[in-house]
């Protein structure tokens, strides 16, 4: 049996039965605002703190200090010292734009993965990464070499993706299908702000809750509620919300 990642996510691990296959290559997708940077900060500083185990964060529309500050504005405690310290390396938005050339960019990439003991990745987000390519062919082709490349040097991957669509149903690209899982951040407005919840709708090789469960972000990050039935969106309750 494949061992398993922690997402560092109450609740969502126990969707998971346990949390991410090993280098697997996850798709996080969502509208802006939903929380998928935060996961992907969140991920990344779990991997450090509880497990020992190094990451790198690829952004390619933040300068460190933004995510620097994303950390802090939810606790997580040492993340400033675990980047000053190279357990979290950031390549952002400055160093992987700085040229034009997509292959220069990726190569500085793929020199950080090579050269150094990393377990986990986040991209942030495909979207821009996709940018570079004209041809629907050429980004199938290259997204399934990239994350060829990341299994082989041990990474357990999040690749965030920028969605426009309130219900994920209705926007599945060709990504969807090229990595091992999908996980949706999806929120919905009310009166008084937003709900927000997790849809895990596909995982490879694992049995999981595919369910869409309510989650919030605060202080220590992101929480899903795993066992709140009588709050899920698929299953459970007359007074259940909808789309």
């Amino acid at each position: 049996m494949s061992e398993l990642v922690s997402t560092g996510v109450e609740g969502l691990d126990s969707i998971l039965t346990g949390g991410i296959t090993q280098r697997s290559t996850v798709l996080v997708s969502g509208n802006p605002g939903t929380g998928k940077s935060i996961f992907g900060i969140q991920y990344l500083h779990h991997g450090v703190s509880e497990h020992g185990e190094r990451g790198v964060y690829v952004s390619f529309e933040e300068d460190e200090a933004d995510i620097r500050g994303a950390a802090e504005s939810v606790g997580f405690e040492g993340f400033d010292e675990m980047v000053d310290d190279g357990d979290i390396v950031i390549l952002d938005k400055r160093e992987m734009l700085r040229e034009t050339d997509f292959s220069t960019a990726v190569d500085r990439l793929l020199d950080t993965v090579e050269d150094g003991d990393f377990d986990r990745l986040v991209l942030d987000s495909l979207s821009m990464f996709q940018l570079f390519f004209d041809a629907e062919q050429e980004k199938r082709t290259y997204l399934l070499k990239f994350s060829d490349i990341l299994k082989a040097n041990g990474l357990t991957s999040l690749l965030i993706n920028e969605q426009g669509a309130v219900f994920p149903d209705t926007e599945v690209g060709l990504e969807n299908f090229l990595t091992d899982g999908n996980i949706y951040f999806i929120q919905t407005p009310t009166d008084s702000g937003v709900n927000r919840y997790v849809w895990v709708a596909k995982m490879r090789k694992q049995d999981i809750d595919t369910d869409i469960f309510p989650m919030e972000i605060g202080q220590g990050g992101i929480t899903v509620h795993e066992r709140a039935g009588g709050f899920s969106m698929m299953g459970g309750s007359d007074d259940q919300p909808s789309f």
